[in-house]
């Protein structure tokens, strides 16, 4: 990818080779196979384009690819998308980081299931702005806030979730 582009500078957010962005995920051979280094373009909440990576499951990247480019077409802000391994795989780290992420070998919350992240196959845009809001009621990350409207935030009338 180049820095020269029609927007400006690229600000380089991730660039990490496959086996920097895996190091250490715990995934077994079997998932790690099937997984894949995505390069997304977005602008991000300082207007400027950016380039981070997802690492995602084969089968999605298309899918990846082409949301990320509704993403960048509609100037949706992504804060930043970095492999988790930057938080040392820990999903609060980034979260509370406000870091867009697929891969993350974990079991759902409070069970003994794998979570669809642990595959590749789900991704969460903007954790502060799109929080998990538990059926308690309680919101996770801690501190993040839901409010449709508001920049970077996903709700049914997003174009995002159009898609």
């Amino acid at each position: 990818m180049s820095n020269n582009h029609e927007h400006g500078e690229i600000i380089i957010d991730s660039r990490m080779t496959f086996a920097e962005a895996i190091a250490g995920t715990g995934a077994p051979v079997h998932v790690i196979r099937e997984l894949c280094l995505v390069d997304v373009l977005y602008y991000s909440f300082d207007g400027r384009l950016h380039q981070g990576q997802l690492v995602a499951h084969q089968s999605v990247k298309q899918e990846v690819e082409e949301i990320f480019a509704l993403i960048r077409r509609e100037r949706f802000p992504i804060a930043k998308a970095v492999p988790i391994v930057k938080y040392g795989w820990s999903d609060s780290a980034s979260m509370a980081a406000n870091n867009t992420s697929a891969l993350n070998y974990r079991r759902v919350a409070g069970t003994r299931r794998l979570s669809r992240h642990a595959t590749g196959h789900a991704v969460d845009i903007n954790p502060l702005q799109n929080p998990v809001i538990y059926r308690t009621g309680r919101i996770s990350p801690k501190g993040a806030v839901y409010q449709p409207g508001t920049k970077g935030t996903l709700s049914e009338d997003s174009p995002v979730v159009r898609a």
